[in-house]
């Protein structure tokens, strides 16, 4: 049986390293949010597999998990890894800080491309105050550190926002972040100008149509035809609405005395399945939102008031994840299921092999 599974899984190997159909399905500029709240997810090592075999080549962590690190090390696969907002109160500590990055980052450096920290993730959803407050010297202490270690050229720091810290966000133009996250979001953007990290916001128009399906046009949100908006200070047009949302940052961004500020996008997706009152979770509707989005990504599209700037994107998620709490939705955003076939088609030409679970395999990875 051992023998017969190896034999198996060196097949695997050669389907994923010389058919060139699959490693030309998603050769785009595209990251992918690798999220782990799941007791059946396939190991590192297989990931690793499947990732190079869609030629995905940028991955955001929502920890610093070293068995990830090391089973992608010598792939070239470049890496976000995060700390939690369980660490922000620590991170204000110089010596804790580098504690954390000598042992959680440069031992891997090496050989894994660590390209970025996100300090905290959605801080100011959370309304907890202190944790507000940590926010910014926790991010500069990280960077800080980085510098006294000569990592600062390698290793970016950053934070990612959900879009909720707008206080208005249409028409685009009119974009302003929330009056009681002024004094915070003063000083994070100054960091940013300082250290020339990009903004980063988590933006899932789902949530717009799920909340007001009446009144939010389907295909709007899903990047089909439609007859799109108009910007009536601008006169510039909107055919999509995550477009829209990344011009509205932009736009809260410059009222703060900013435009040297890049907003990229940490997290989007569009759920396959949902509670009763979660309209609109469907895998056709998860696969066109996710499958537009590639195309739009594949023609290195601009948003209206950045044409020149291809939309930097991190799809949520790889894997459906099925320990996450909340709704239904929550466990129900991936391209994957664990055993690693597609939860819907997003327009991905190619065969992705199945992955294969064994004993031996799993020794051996």
């Amino acid at each position: 049986m051992a023998a017969s599974s190896s034999l198996l899984f060196t097949l695997l190997l050669v389907l994923l390293t010389f058919s060139d159909s699959s490693v030309q399905t998603l050769g785009l500029e595209v990251g992918i949010n690798y999220g782990q709240i799941a007791n059946n997810l396939p190991s590192p090592a297989r990931v690793s597999y499947l990732l190079r075999s869609l030629n995905i080549s940028r991955v955001k962590l929502y920890d610093a998990d070293p068995n990830v690190l090391l089973a992608f090390a010598n792939t070239n696969v470049e890496f976000i890894i995060g700390l939690g907002n369980e660490y922000l109160q620590n991170m204000t500590d110089p010596i804790k800080a580098q504690n954390w990055i000598q042992q959680r980052v440069q031992p891997y450096l090496t050989r894994t491309k660590i390209t970025c920290i996100t300090v905290g993730n959605e801080v100011y959803k959370t309304y907890d105050h202190q944790l507000w407050s940590n926010l910014l010297p926790a991010m500069q202490t990280v960077y800080n550190t980085l510098v006294n270690l000569g990592l600062d050229k390698q290793v970016t720091v950053t934070t990612a926002h959900s879009l909720d810290i707008l206080s208005l966000s249409f028409p685009p133009s009119v974009g302003a972040f929330r009056q009681d996250l002024g004094e915070y979001l003063h000083g994070i953007l100054n960091f940013h100008a300082q250290v020339k990290s990009p903004f980063l916001i988590n933006a899932y128009p789902y949530f717009a149509y799920k909340d007001k399906p009446n009144e939010v046009p389907l295909n709007y949100v899903l990047f089909q035809p439609n007859q799109g908006t108009m910007d009536p200070s601008t006169n510039l047009k909107y055919d999509n609405m995550l477009f829209a949302q990344i011009d509205a940052v932009y736009s809260a961004i410059k009222a703060m005395g900013h435009t040297d500020i890049e907003v990229r996008i940490s997290e989007t997706g569009w759920p396959s399945r949902g509670d009763e009152n979660e309209v609109g979770a469907t895998p056709e509707n998860a696969g066109l939102y996710n499958g537009n989005l590639l195309r739009r990504i594949e023609e290195k599209q601009g948003t209206p008031a950045k044409p020149n700037v291809p939309i930097d994107i991190y799809v949520f998620a790889l894997f459906n994840e099925n320990q996450k709490p909340g709704p239904t939705s929550e466990r129900n955003y991936g391209l994957f299921y664990p055993d690693g076939t597609p939860v819907y088609n997003i327009g991905v030409q190619g065969y992705l092999p199945e992955l294969i679970y064994s004993s031996a395999t799993t020794n051996n990875l």
